[in-house]
């Protein structure tokens, strides 16, 4: 398998936090993400991903599959265990909610197209953009930790065994403290976090820092 991905990318990160998970290796074929110069928004790279996005994974039989969630849903089926999946029919629409609310109503409004957008189309400084990116953190996890609260029965977000919806918490809990967030606001989130610190699988793909 290869993946397309860029390693400051929270969705990337997803997806090798998975991999490591489940034991399995993709080469890595690394897109630049930042400026209008960046490969994911040239024409090579688009007629890979038509979206220009990472990650894109490329299967051992030739097929391209685009975004963490799916990626990461057919990672679990290739490769039953450990399952990322909950058990319960609930409980798996539960980690997919989760999953859902971090990856399309946060991740969504903050990649860097999002602040050339906001630059180039209405003018907006690097301070407006950072408080346009704090402002959405901070009202999706605060939303996100509701969710958490109301639903989690084990050590965390889903079950007492890390899972996908861990997947796709981690390296937003993680963008978010780089952005100035203290996590104890969100206590069930700070204490999720903090057992997947101790994970290597976790531990070791993180997003890196932006430069």
């Amino acid at each position: 398998m290869k993946l397309y991905q860029n390693e400051i990318s929270s969705a990337t990160s997803r997806v090798r936090i998975a991999l490591a998970l489940k034991g399995l290796t993709a080469e890595a074929l690394p897109v630049t993400i930042l400026g209008e110069e960046a490969e994911s928004r040239q024409a090579g790279y688009r007629s890979v991903n038509p979206q220009g996005l990472v990650p894109a994974l490329l299967t051992d039989s030739g097929v391209l599959i685009t975004q963490s969630l799916a990626i990461i849903e057919y990672l679990d089926e290739i490769r039953p265990e450990p399952r990322l999946l909950p058990d319960t029919a609930e409980d798996r629409a539960q980690a997919r909610s989760i999953a859902l609310a971090i990856a399309a109503e946060i991740h969504a409004l903050l990649p860097p197209r999002i602040g050339l957008q906001l630059k180039t189309a209405f003018k907006a400084d690097a301070d407006a953009i950072a408080a346009w990116s704090r402002h959405w953190v901070g009202e999706g996890m605060a939303a996100v930790e509701t969710m958490i609260a109301g639903h989690r029965r084990g050590a965390f977000a889903v079950s007492d065994q890390p899972g996908i919806a861990d997947i796709f918490l981690f390296p937003q809990a993680i963008s978010a403290g780089r952005m100035g967030f203290d996590l104890a606001r969100w206590p069930n989130i700070a204490e999720i976090v903090g057992r997947l610190e101790a994970i290597p699988a976790f531990q070791q793909n993180a997003p890196a820092p932006r430069k």
